[in-house]
C-alpha cells in the first residue's frame, strides 16, 4: 500500500487570522528534526513533551491553550498529539516533561490519552510537521471538560483566540 498523497496546507491558514505572539523552545525548532526524546515510545523515543516558552500575548489575555497537531498523518483529520486548556495567564513556559500548572488540563489526544503523545509517523512516510501552538485566550476557562474532543477545543478556540504563536519541527524515520 502506498501512502503517496498531497501535502496538507498549514492548518492555521484555514482559521480566522489573529495577531502573532512568540513561541520558543530549548528543545524543538522550526523545520528541524525532532530529537528522540519527543518521539513516541512506540517509535523508539522517550515520549517527553518539549520545553516551551511564550511571550507577546496581547492585553486581555486571561488564559492560554497549548496544542500539538500533525496535519500530515494519513487521515482526513490529521492527528492531535496534545491539547491543553486553561493554562493560567501568569504562566509563560512549561518545562520539558513537566506537569501542567493548575488548573490547566489536557483533553484526550488522538491516541486516547491525556498525556503528550510523541511523534510516530508510519515508517518510510513523508516527514511530518508538528504544529506546537500557543493560543492566547480571552477567557479564564475555555468552557470544556476533560471529555471534550480536540475538535471541540479547536472550535471554541476559533471564538476566543486573541493571538497565537507556533514552532513547527518535523519528524520522519
Amino acid at each position: 500500500m502506498s501512502l503517496d498523497r498531497p501535502t496538507p496546507p498549514d492548518p492555521y491558514t484555514l482559521l480566522p487570522a489573529v495577531p502573532s505572539m512568540t513561541l520558543t523552545s530549548d528543545d524543538v525548532r522550526d523545520g528541524e528534526q525532532l530529537a528522540k526524546d519527543f518521539v513516541s515510545e512506540a517509535a523508539g523515543g522517550a515520549n517527553l513533551s518539549p520545553q516551551l516558552s511564550w511571550s507577546g500575548a496581547p492585553d486581555g489575555t486571561r488564559s492560554y491553550a497549548l496544542t500539538c497537531f500533525d496535519p500530515d498523518a494519513p487521515t482526513p483529520s490529521g492527528f492531535w498529539h496534545w491539547v491543553v486548556v486553561d493554562i493560567p495567564a501568569t504562566t509563560t513556559s512549561i518545562a520539558r516533561g513537566a506537569a501542567l500548572p493548575y488548573p490547566a488540563f489536557a483533553v484526550k489526544n488522538d491516541a486516547g490519552t491525556t498525556e503528550y503523545f510523541g511523534s510516530a509517523p508510519p515508517q518510510g512516510d513523508v516527514p511530518h510537521r508538528y504544529y506546537f501552538v500557543i493560543h492566547a485566550v480571552d477567557v479564564e476557562t475555555l468552557g470544556v471538560d476533560r471529555d471534550a474532543s480536540p475538535a471541540v477545543v479547536s472550535f471554541n478556540l476559533a471564538f476566543h483566540t486573541l493571538a497565537r504563536g507556533m514552532v513547527v519541527p518535523v519528524y520522519s524515520h
